[in-house]
């Protein structure tokens, strides 16, 4: 074998002294992985900082990776193996994610051990808890402001809980996700208590202005995430004598990545968890973290080359991790986050399917399926290792990202539609049941969010209170968990979802939490609704019933691997959406009534996909046709044809 690169110009690097004491076996282990991912960590590292500071830099790194990987136990190097033998393990079918607050759904870390086995009883594979890591006091922003990343909140445990927890998931075939705040931290920080302190390399950890000329001069292309109760992008700080990036909050500041101490510093951080057993990191606010004058600082090309090295470090030290862009953006900007070009397939391991989200709400609203077809259509395709992530909500608020060019191909204004679907899911337009909540309303530019449990938003709540049209509003939800769970990829249902349940009339009960109506649909888990699951003839069954039966299914049809490209098919009625996949099995066929009326497929359609022959995997019966070939759908009906 030979020798791998030396990351270092010395004779005796600090990675092989820190691998001395390993065996022979496990110290090869290492230097392959290395062999491996070294010019791709050189590379990531290279597009960032250049060729004056990348030599510097990599020892650090690999350096990290080594003390990590010393210190692995036993099980998660065999985790690793088994993980490298299986490369696509995100992208199997059987794969299906859950996500929820810890507090909300369990109580506390020992509370999510003693859930398992709900958890398996979905199907789960693959667990998101939302931020543990111990918060700044008072609003947190859920979490995302982060005052320690070596600790686990109080109330939820310590980090020998958190190990213990994804020992337990682990055995039980579940993958532990966590979220990783990488564009900020919070005022609190130990990082930014020493910069505050006038420490001089803390300080350089954070962007400061000794006045506001080139903040005025970012601000002139920034856009405001939270414009009603956070507005700007920067805070005067007293302390500081400076005023400091703030992208979401005044007590959130943003990092540098311009300064390679807090790559490191986070490389750090990502190999510290993946000791304790985490097994995918979600990147939160991963767009942001470099900054570009005249630019929306979103996107630029530093952060998909600073993730690459981030992945790469990881390689080498835990090749189990994972790496998730937490990147809601326009679908033209959505494929740099799993790579493009020379990097295809070297940055994050999976992305969110933002897109597909934003139009499964819009063909349920609209009835209309040509917008969504035409969005979908244009998406470039990404790499076949990488891996999409798709859901019908999740955490946070509902965006309408509809691209003004896919509105106007079809006929629609871009503004006029998402200010319809702002009028319908907030329950404002003549015949919605919806029971949404306007989120951030910005009056510059019109936008309007909306925050709301799947059940709110279609219906289900309202037609429970009405006790009327609850099986139409079931079937819905079923038709969009179907586009969200056939659609390829890796689908993640919202803790409650997968018992119809609805806002939290509450919400805004709880401290910290009133002036943010995203907690209306972070409810907790209702232990009483879940009791009722198996029982068909409530809405929680149904709805419970109904997803068990879509994700059951789906691990049995290699068809949805993630590997392969979901293509949009022609639409013949705009109340139904075609889906189509190409595997080497065979064809799959998604066929979608988007409605509440009964339409048809045509038998002519069905002739040219060579789609008569197949078999509705979902009711294991053949695809039943009139007379004149063509197919009915009932309302909201779904076939997944193979």
């Amino acid at each position: 074998m030979p020798a791998p690169p030396d990351p270092e110009d010395s004779t005796t690097p600090a990675w092989r002294a820190t691998l001395a004491g390993l065996s022979e076996d496990r110290r090869v282990a290492f230097e392959v992985r290395l062999e491996r991912w070294l010019p791709d960590l050189r590379d990531g590292l290279l597009a960032a900082y250049g060729d004056q500071v990348t030599p510097s830099v990599v020892p650090r790194l690999v350096a990290l990776a080594a003390t990590a990987y010393a210190a692995r136990s036993d099980a998660l190097h065999r985790r690793d193996l088994e993980r490298t033998l299986r490369p696509d393990w995100l992208q199997d079918p059987s794969m299906v994610g859950y996500a929820a607050y810890t507090e909300r759904f369990a109580g506390d870390l020992p509370g999510v051990r003693d859930r398992i086995g709900y958890l398996r009883e979905l199907g789960v594979t693959y667990l998101h808890l939302m931020p543990l890591l111990t918060p700044r006091e008072g609003d947190s922003d859920g979490g995302y402001a982060v005052a320690d990343h070596t600790t686990v909140r109080a109330d939820l445990g310590t980090m020998a809980d958190l190990a213990e927890t994804a020992t337990a998931l682990h055995e039980a075939g579940i993958s532990l996700v966590l979220d990783l705040v990488v564009n900020h931290v919070a005022r609190e920080h130990p990082w930014a208590v020493k910069a505050r302190a006038g420490d001089p390399r803390y300080r350089d950890y954070f962007l400061l202005f000794a006045d506001r000329t080139e903040p005025d001069r970012f601000e002139e292309a920034l856009p405001e995430v939270f414009p009603e109760f956070a507005p700007g992008s920067f805070t005067w700080d007293d302390e500081l004598d400076a005023w400091v990036w703030t992208t979401f909050n005044a007590w959130q500041w943003d990092v540098s990545w311009a300064n390679p101490d807090v790559l490191c510093e986070f490389a750090g951080i990502v190999l510290d968890l993946a000791n304790t057993g985490v097994d995918v990191f979600r990147l939160d606010a991963i767009a942001f973290i470099w900054k570009r004058l005249g630019t929306d600082s979103q996107g630029q090309p530093e952060v998909h080359a600073l993730t690459q090295a981030l992945r790469a470090v990881a390689r080498i030290a835990c090749p189990a991790v994972a790496l998730k862009a937490e990147a809601i953006v326009a679908p033209s900007r959505l494929l740099a986050y799993l790579g493009e070009g020379s990097s295809s397939g070297k940055v994050s391991d999976l992305a969110y399917h933002n897109s597909l989200m934003v139009q499964v709400w819009s063909m349920l609203a609209s009835r209309d399926v040509r917008l969504a077809a035409q969005a979908l259509s244009v998406l470039p395709a990404k790499p076949a290792s990488a891996t999409w992530l798709t859901y019908l909500r999740c955490h946070d608020d509902i965006g309408w990202a509809v691209m003004d060019d896919d509105a106007t191909a079809v006929g629609l204004s871009g503004p006029l539609h998402r200010r319809f679907l702002s009028d319908w899911y907030a329950g404002d337009f003549p015949g919605s049941s919806a029971r949404g909540l306007v989120f951030q309303h910005n009056p510059v530019d019109g936008d309007r969010r909306i925050s709301g449990a799947a059940a709110s938003l279609i219906g289900l709540e309202a037609a429970e209170e009405h006790r009327s049209g609850v099986l139409e509003a079931a079937a819905a939800l079923r038709l969009a968990h179907a586009l969200v769970i056939g659609f390829g990829g890796l689908p993640v249902i919202w803790s409650g979802d997968e018992l119809g349940q609805a806002n939290d009339p509450h919400w805004a009960d709880e401290p910290g939490h009133d002036g943010d109506n995203r907690w209306a649909h972070r409810p907790r888990l209702d232990r009483d609704r879940a009791e009722l699951r198996t029982d068909g003839s409530t809405a929680a069954g149904r709805v419970h019933t109904d997803l068990v039966h879509l994700l059951r299914t789906r691990a049995t049809l290699p068809q949805l691997h993630g590997s392969v490209e979901t293509r949009i098919g022609p639409v013949d009625d705009p109340g139904v959406l075609v889906t189509l996949r190409e595997h080497a099995v065979g064809r799959f066929v998604g066929v979608h009534n988007v409605t509440s009326e009964t339409r048809w497929w045509p038998g002519w359609r069905v002739e040219d996909l060579d789609a008569g022959g197949l078999v509705d995997a979902l009711s294991g019966r053949p695809l039943e046709r009139t007379h004149d070939g063509a197919v009915a759908l009932a309302p909201y009906a779904v076939l997944w044809l193979v």
